[in-house]
């Protein structure tokens, strides 16, 4: 009798293609130290808005970076694939 062996899923997390593309907007101009509460992420003023850009692994992180905006009260206006 053979022992069952599992495969592994060999594909890296962290390479560019296992990520998907976001824009989150939100109200108002983000100070660098709120800026860095988002690590990985660039920000865009636009207006009187700030635009987050960045690579997001899975949902799970996703609803990380909109819990921090929660926490951190700010208004989120739009959240985008690309």
């Amino acid at each position: 009798m053979r022992a069952h062996t599992h495969r592994l899923d060999t594909r890296v997390m962290n390479e560019p293609e296992a990520y998907e593309h976001f824009e989150i907007r939100v109200r108002g101009l983000l100070s660098e130290r709120i800026i860095g509460a988002f690590p990985g992420m660039r920000a865009d003023a636009e207006g009187a808005e700030t635009l987050l850009v960045g690579p997001l692994v899975d949902q799970a992180a996703l609803n990380g970076v909109l819990s921090q905006i929660e926490a951190l009260g700010l208004e989120l206006l739009e959240v985008r694939r690309r």
